[in-house]
């Protein structure tokens, strides 16, 4: 095959990536501002709100290093993925890219478990959500509760992505607000000029007063990293959005360009409001969260049930753009020939309903295993993908390497977004994330994590490579 097709059907299948209106079958029904709150609200996962705690507790201050690191991984291989992108969007971004650059083995592999952990998302999300919402009306059980969000989803997702788009555009939009506000008035506190605050504001001082800025020693920087690493995941799910946009090379663009901001205010900012009102080891921030303690100094009336709307918010925005991500990856596969072929069709309205419906299809599976199964099934669901974010991440990198080689002789035009420093920040971001794994099997917390979802990688990598085998050797003896 030669570097011109490889070019080509990285992008859409005419050979014009970029267009407007896609030419797979889908439509470019989101908007810009979709987009722009898209690429928000994908960084801003529920795992921020309800996971910081812990890691403030393992690593103290110092766990301000361990967002910091995680955040620089995001934001190199957010730029990477941009880099392909901007060239040439499509709906199966880093699996497409993969397919062509790497080996249909490698895209079919990385979209089917890219396809698997958020269909196990799913399930989390929805119980989650299912909690808080039993907490408000105790009538309705929290099984109802989780199928009931799942089906009210479901049918946003399968309106139309604009449908799928107001949502995340109001749902990232609270999730935005809430956390702006947090900051700005967390500050105000900081330095005790808030108007009836009951914190008194120690400036920094907490920062070292208990025990210093790494209290727990250099080690408690990587238990850290563990601990935050699958908060980020989301901040690629607008790069297949852009394949649905009115212009996604420009929204693409935009996405990448501001990334580095985004993780700057709502990942280190809100967790360094956190640890400059309160002291790293107090009690609350572990038994309450971390937020919802931060409030409560300040004196915030109904600190935890306001958090719990916030979070809910998070996982509603988690749950449809979970749904909407699985069944774009269904669909590029279907489109490729590596999942069934009622994937890569499409309505009138231009959705995918058959990928929408057999990924909604797994997720109540994996619900219904939740309660069914916790401690057995759905526990293996759970760590057999517990790493793929990670995996992810480091085909994206590798990707990226064959990939520019062919944008720089094919369309050197179409490289508006580069990767800095190529090849060395690409091949060092790639290490980093291969360190991170291998400091994972050496964890006890994640060795079972790490271990399951290599296996499953293991066998899915070995289909995409029979598969492949046997689509060549078809090839040959036509």
């Amino acid at each position: 095959m030669s570097s011109t097709t490889t070019l080509q059907k990285a992008g859409d299948s005419s050979g014009n990536p970029g267009d407007a209106q896609p030419s797979d079958g889908l439509k470019a029904g989101l908007k810009n501002r979709h987009l722009s709150m898209i690429a928000i609200g994908g960084v801003i996962g529920a795992g921020l709100f309800v996971g910081s705690g812990g890691g403030i507790a393992k690593a103290g201050p110092a766990i301000l290093v361990s967002y910091a690191l995680v955040g620089a991984l995001v934001v190199f291989v957010m730029r990477m993925l941009g880099e392909m992108a901007a060239a040439s969007p499509n709906s199966g971004s880093f699996s497409a890219y993969a397919d062509r650059a790497l080996g249909r083995w490698a895209g079919f592999s990385i979209g089917w478990l890219y396809w698997f952990f958020w269909v196990v998302v799913l399930a989390v999300e929805a119980t989650a959500g299912a909690v808080i919402l039993e907490g408000w009306v105790p009538a309705v059980p929290q099984w109802a509760w989780a199928l009931i969000v799942m089906a009210v989803l479901t049918v946003t997702n399968l309106g139309s992505v604009a449908s799928y788009g107001e949502f995340e555009f109001w749902f990232a939009g609270i999730k935005v607000v809430a956390i702006s506000g947090f900051v700005i008035i967390g500050m105000l506190a900081v330095f005790g000029v808030l108007p009836g605050s009951d914190n008194p504001g120690a400036g920094f001082a907490h920062l070292t007063d208990a025990g210093g800025f790494m209290p727990n020693g250099w080690g408690s920087i990587l238990t850290g990293v563990l601990m935050v690493v699958f908060s980020f995941m989301g901040s690629e799910i607008v790069t297949l959005a852009a394949g649905e946009s009115e212009d996604p090379r420009r929204a693409v663009t935009k996405a990448t360009n501001s990334v580095i901001w985004r993780i700057g205010v709502f990942y280190l900012g809100s967790i360094f409001i956190v640890l400059t009102l309160l002291p790293w080891n107090d009690d609350s921030i572990v038994k309450k969260g971390s937020y919802v303690a931060a409030l409560d100094s300040i004196g915030i009336a109904h600190a935890g049930q306001i958090m719990n709307v916030i979070i809910l918010t998070a996982v509603l925005s988690c749950l449809n753009s979970g749904l909407y991500t699985a069944s774009r990856m269904a669909f590029s596969l279907g489109e490729r020939g590596d999942a069934p072929k009622a994937f890569a069709k499409v309505n009138k309205k231009g959705v995918p309903t058959a990928a929408i419906l057999g990924s909604v299809v797994f997720g109540f599976v994996a619900v219904y295993f939740n309660y069914a199964f916790k401690d057995t099934v759905f526990d293996f669901l759970l760590n057999s993908s517990g790493a793929i974010a990670l995996f992810v991440w480091l085909v994206i990198c590798l990707t990226q390497l064959r990939m520019r080689k062919i944008l720089v002789r094919e369309a050197p035009e179409k490289l508006t977004v580069k990767m800095w420093l190529f090849p060395y920040l690409t091949w060092a971001t790639a290490a980093m994330i291969t360190f991170v794994l291998a400091y994972m099997v050496y964890d006890d917390g994640n060795r079972k994590t790490v271990m399951l979802s290599l296996l499953v990688a293991a066998v899915v990598v070995v289909i995409g490579v029979v598969r492949d085998a046997q689509r060549r050797k078809a090839a040959v003896d036509a």
